[in-house]
C-alpha cells in the first residue's frame, strides 16, 4: 500500500492530471487521493519555487545583456500576467499547465516567490478538489 501512496504523491509532484487517475486505478479512497495529490502538488510547488529561485540567481551570474528580440505577439502566459497579475498566473496557470511551470514563469517575470507560492498552493488545492470530485462522480456513472 505504501508504494501506491508514494506513487500518487510522486506523480502529483510533477503532474496532478496523472496522479488522480492513478489513485483511482489503485483503488484508493477519494479522500486519500485528494490528500495525497495535494501533498505531492505542494511539494512540487515548494521545490519549483525555491529551487527555481536558486537556479535563477546562479544563471544570472553568467548572463550578459545582448540585443533581445521582442516577440510580435505576446504569448499565453504574458496575456494572463497582463490581465490578471500574480493571482491569475498562480490560479489559472496552475489549473492549465501545472504549478511547477507557473512557478517557473512567475520567476521569469520577477514575481515575489512567496506570492507565487501562496497562489499556486491555492491553485493546487482547488485543482485537486475539482479533479478528484470529477473522477469520483465520473466513476459513479459506471
Amino acid at each position: 500500500m505504501i508504494y501506491k501512496i508514494l506513487t500518487v504523491i510522486g506523480l502529483a509532484t510533477f503532474e496532478i492530471y496523472a496522479a488522480i487517475p492513478a489513485g483511482f486505478a489503485f483503488k484508493i479512497s477519494p479522500i486519500e487521493i485528494f490528500l495525497y495529490s495535494v501533498l505531492g502538488g505542494l511539494i512540487g510547488v515548494f521545490v519549483a519555487a525555491y529551487l527555481g529561485d536558486i537556479i535563477k540567481k546562479w544563471l544570472h551570474k553568467f548572463r550578459t545583456v545582448k540585443d533581445q528580440k521582442v516577440a510580435k505577439e505576446p504569448g499565453f502566459a504574458l496575456k494572463i500576467w497582463e490581465k490578471y497579475g500574480v493571482i491569475g498566473l498562480g490560479l489559472l496557470g496552475t489549473m492549465t499547465v501545472g504549478a511547477p511551470i507557473s512557478i517557473g514563469i512567475g520567476v521569469g517575470f520577477n514575481v515575489p516567490t512567496n506570492k507565487m507560492v501562496f497562489w499556486c498552493s491555492l491553485g493546487v488545492l482547488l485543482r485537486c478538489a475539482l479533479f478528484t470530485a470529477i473522477g469520483y462522480f465520473g466513476l459513479q456513472l459506471f
